[in-house]
């Protein structure tokens, strides 16, 4: 069996990527694949996302030079999720966070972070 083969899209033909530092197995983020992305990250070895919100292919770092770079990939049983563990260059959040799950939930229902904060997005990302 083939990955293509393995891989169960849903109806938008869209995979949930989760994102794992492959030394630590912290969470970095969570993101969507389709076919192509799929493929052109197994090609390239550097983590490749559908962007829902802009309807375009997505390379991580592209932008911020916080590349993502393959170290294992793991399908979950039912082949509709897949764990990708990576070296991640800088930042994984857009905020400028080690983690996209910075944010982190107390007893009383309050939100604080809890994270490294690696880099400024308002001098990286220049909007």
């Amino acid at each position: 069996m083939t990955y293509l083969e393995k891989a169960k899209f849903d109806s938008n033909g869209l995979l949930t990527a989760i994102v794992q530092d492959w030394k630590t197995g912290q969470v970095l983020m969570c993101a969507f694949m389709n076919a192509e992305t799929l493929k052109m990250t197994i090609e390239t070895g550097k983590m490749t996302y559908w962007s829902r919100s802009r309807k375009k292919i997505w390379l991580k770092g592209e932008e911020s030079g916080n590349f993502q770079f393959v170290k294992e990939i793991r399908f979950d049983c039912d082949g509709d999720a897949v764990v990708f563990k990576v070296e991640q260059k800088g930042g994984a959040c857009h905020e400028g966070w080690e983690s996209c799950f910075s944010y982190k939930v107390e007893n009383n229902g309050a939100i604080v972070t809890d994270g490294n904060k690696l880099f400024d997005p308002e001098k990286v990302y220049k909007k």
